[in-house]
């Protein structure tokens, strides 16, 4: 068995005040703090803040140096180490391996969940989490490269009506956020190219812009109407709703503008 520890500390949604006070606490035990931002970034804050809070510098991982996992399993195998994540750690595969590959090692690991946008946008919205099917993510086209997947899960989930959470690309490297604007143009050009009248013009959908923060934006519309709004700085998250109760219609009616005389046809549906 290893001497060492591998803690993964969820950061939060937003900026530093989020992490919790057993992230903290956990941390001053800890010898060696690293963390990853190319996964998801907290914009209301930046690395000085984050190293002020916590009250230690931060060796921060690349992409690769993260899913190589070396560096952080090293060090792991005779101190007690922090991983810090935005959001919550177990929301991505990358870190479940490197825990996994650790406890493999004999290292002794922890989880400090941190608040998520996977459970932050349904609360946002009012909308049921246990009412969303898959999850999917959009990604920035490069070239040839102009995945249609995402159309696939709203298809599947709309079968059995379900809301489809919709992530919005991130290139941390290049300061590149996808916008929901971005995001909805995608949607209907994969419609123009598949043709199943999943996503059109007249689908509603709702956007979330900074989540987590004081003074969140949401709407929600018809994908005509919302295309062409402004959400104001990222993150942005999307949903597409599937079939929705009356309680859900009255929250997306008071606290994401939903057009009163759309909830009403909505109910007659």
């Amino acid at each position: 068995m290893s001497k060492g520890s591998l803690t993964f500390i969820g950061l939060g949604l937003h900026d530093e005040k989020d992490i919790s006070l057993k992230g903290l606490e956990e941390i001053k035990n800890c010898s060696k703090v690293y963390a990853e931002f190319y996964t998801a970034k907290l914009i209301g804050t930046n690395i000085n803040k984050i190293e002020e809070k916590i009250g230690k510098v931060i060796d921060i991982l690349s992409r690769e140096e993260t899913e190589k996992g070396d560096k952080i399993l090293k060090s792991a195998t005779d101190k007690n180490i922090a991983f810090l994540t935005c959001g919550d750690s177990m929301t991505a595969t990358t870190h479940i391996n490197l825990r996994l590959r650790a406890i493999d090692m004999g290292i002794r690991t922890e989880v400090v969940h941190g608040s998520s946008i996977v459970t932050a946008v349904p609360g946002l919205l009012g909308l049921q989490n246990y009412k969303f099917g898959r999850t999917t993510t959009l990604a920035f086209p490069e070239k040839d490269y102009f995945p249609t997947s995402p159309y696939g899960v709203i298809k599947d989930n709309k079968k059995k009506g379900l809301h489809t959470l919709v992530l919005l690309d991130i290139q941390a490297d290049k300061e590149r956020y996808m916008t929901a604007n971005e995001g909805m143009a995608l949607l209907l050009e994969m419609e123009k190219k598949l043709k199943e009248q999943i996503i059109t013009e007249d689908t509603i959908v709702c956007t979330v812009a900074r989540a987590g923060s004081s003074s969140p934006t949401l709407m929600a519309d018809r994908m005509s109407i919302l295309k062409d709004k402004k959400f104001g700085p990222p993150l942005h998250t999307l949903v597409v709703p599937g079939k929705l109760h009356f309680m859900e219609i009255e929250a997306l009616e008071k606290l994401a503008g939903l057009p009163v005389e759309l909830g009403k046809k909505l109910q007659k549906l």
